[in-house]
């Protein structure tokens, strides 16, 4: 069986990265002319342009689509993978679901660098801006999930995190509480960047002092929200509210206060984000930003077939959030 001769292997043949591979053969970015070079002689020793099975896939549709999750695990992906399914399956195209987790030699990396599929969604912020603008070209369109990249191949769909964070703490304070602590995802997450936005514009619209004191990192897990509220409850001072930058800490921090004797809301406020589906039947129900989850995933599919019927379409698409008020936020004692 002869194998296929990958950008993986012009990259290691020519001493650069896959990202940087690809911006010299696809004619992108800033890449040294000796390094260019380096990259097409590399291409050329091994057949790269030539390579049978290569063309083939360059030329053919595969009928299949690409979603690039951070992570395939946890109740917020699955809304999004149902609404980009739907649309494939209307279609007759297949889904592959897979994760990003295994940098430059993931199977993910590989879908991007290498025309294995017919076009891409990703939502995974840890693959770089750079390669992902270093595998646009024509015919392979991408649509990328909560962040904005230029680019006449790729296209962006957005939720608009800093409002619904500022919605969310705006809330509270509506309900009289000035001590707010904040737990945050983590810190390269641009979702959680965005939110944490939100919240100290909120905080600072109504002259309430940022407290440095009730920020804490939880890392989008339960156990990261169970360990931050923990480590809150330690200080010995607690707010009288807190703000979790999504749902799934929000149920480690239900853990923490329970275990505590903490009683939400009578002892403190607990606010949420995402509305992941578990958030209603929490006791008491959580009080939460809605985020167009399912909207967001088929959107992306459907900008997809769009762009490969060569449709007019927009390079960027904004979605709003909702504010879902539940029985976990309660107005502080010292005002009832």
């Amino acid at each position: 069986m002869i194998e296929m001769t990958t950008i993986k292997d012009v990259a290691k043949l020519a001493g650069v990265s896959v990202s940087t591979a690809s911006y010299a053969l696809n004619g992108k970015g800033n890449v040294k002319p000796e390094t260019k070079m380096k990259v097409l002689e590399a291409a050329k020793q091994l057949n790269y342009q030539k390579n049978g099975l290569a063309m083939d896939l360059k030329k053919s549709k595969t009928k299949t689509i690409a979603l690039i999750l951070s992570d395939l695990s946890g109740p917020y992906y699955s809304e999004l993978i149902k609404g980009v399914q739907e649309v494939t399956m209307a279609n007759g195209y297949d889904l592959i679901a897979c994760s990003s987790i295994g940098g430059k030699d993931s199977t993910a990396i590989k879908f991007l660098t290498e025309k294995r599929v017919d076009g891409v969604i990703i939502l995974a912020h840890n693959i770089s801006d750079e390669v992902i603008m270093a595998s646009s070209r024509d015919g392979f369109p991408i649509i990328v999930l909560d962040r904005f990249l230029e680019d006449q191949h790729i296209i962006s769909v957005l939720v608009n995190n800093t409002q619904g964070a500022y919605q969310a703490t705006k809330y509270l304070i509506e309900q009289g509480h000035r001590d707010i602590a904040f737990i945050s995802g983590p810190s390269n997450s641009v979702d959680s960047i965005n939110r944490m936005k939100g919240y100290q514009q909120a905080l600072e619209e109504y002259d309430i002092a940022y407290q440095s004191k009730w920020t804490f990192t939880g890392n989008f897990t339960r156990e990261g929200g169970y360990h931050a509220t923990k480590l809150l409850i330690m200080q010995g001072d607690l707010p009288t509210a807190v703000f979790y930058a999504n749902d799934e800490m929000a149920l480690g921090g239900y853990q923490a206060f329970e275990e505590m004797g903490i009683k939400i809301p009578d002892d403190i406020s607990v606010m949420g984000f995402d509305d992941i589906q578990i958030a209603q039947y929490l006791n008491p129900p959580l009080t939460t930003v809605k985020q167009p989850k399912y909207e967001a995933g088929t959107l992306a599919a459907h900008l997809l077939f769009q762009a490969f019927d060569n449709q007019e379409i927009n390079r960027r698409y904004d979605l709003s959030t909702d504010l879902v008020i539940r029985g976990s936020v309660a107005k502080p004692q010292n005002l009832i």
